[in-house]
């Protein structure tokens, strides 16, 4: 048999990790090496562990799973990264993609249904999570031309920040960029997305990638 994958698992709540502890412990194609309860200790673990796979929380004190991927994505391309959450959110999905995540899985999905995600993620294989997919797929969803709102209704600063939502960015994150409020930030999405008659962050990245907007 090939060397088992190091896996490092990242969740705030001891009883998850001993879930996943038990699950991989299930499988010999699997090692863990490490675990973390926050965002920047995983992303310490990852310096000091080197893991093929870190299975990442979204929801967690300080550092989240999301912009902890992006840390360890920047730093260790080669670091697979599968974020979990206990919820379905387009917006979850789309940003843990932006930010580098090879993969997606929700917590009460069957545990066999993981293993088989996480085999053919590790493996190179392309099958995961159908109905994650199509929903992502949905979203990205091509609008009419002849039906869309062009990019020229918004101001400098709208496109400015439209820009950085297609990259993935959080709402803090574009306001320390800028330099203003995190509450200026959500004004200005909320103007973007009424300008554009669009409904959330992914239909927006989508309309910055369709329309050139995207370039720092």
């Amino acid at each position: 048999m090939a060397q088992a994958y190091r896996v490092l698992i990242a969740d705030d709540h001891p009883h998850a990790r001993e879930a996943i502890r038990s699950l991989l412990a299930e499988d010999p194609a699997f090692q863990l090496v490490g675990e973390a309860s926050s965002g920047t200790e995983a992303l310490e673990q990852c310096d000091r562990l080197q893991p093929d796979l870190v299975l990442m929380d979204i929801n967690m004190p300080g550092v989240d799973g999301l912009e902890a991927t992006r840390r360890i994505k920047q730093r260790y391309p080669g670091i697979k990264v599968v974020v979990l959450s206990v919820s379905d959110d387009i917006a979850d999905l789309f940003t843990a993609i932006q930010f580098g995540a090879q993969g997606y899985l929700l917590k009460n999905l069957d545990p066999d249904d993981w293993l088989v995600y996480l085999h053919a993620l590790v493996e190179g294989r392309t099958e995961g999570s159908r109905e994650l997919a199509g929903k992502l797929l949905y979203q990205f969803r091509e609008l009419n031309p002849a039906e869309e709102v062009p990019p020229s209704v918004l101001t400098t600063r709208e496109k400015e920040i439209l820009c950085y939502v297609a990259k993935g960015e959080t709402n803090r994150q574009i306001a320390e960029r800028l330099v203003i409020s995190e509450n200026t930030v959500k004004n200005h999405i909320k103007n973007i997305l009424e300008k554009l008659q669009l409904e959330n962050r992914v239909q927006l990245a989508s309309f910055a990638v369709r329309h050139g907007l995207t370039r720092s």
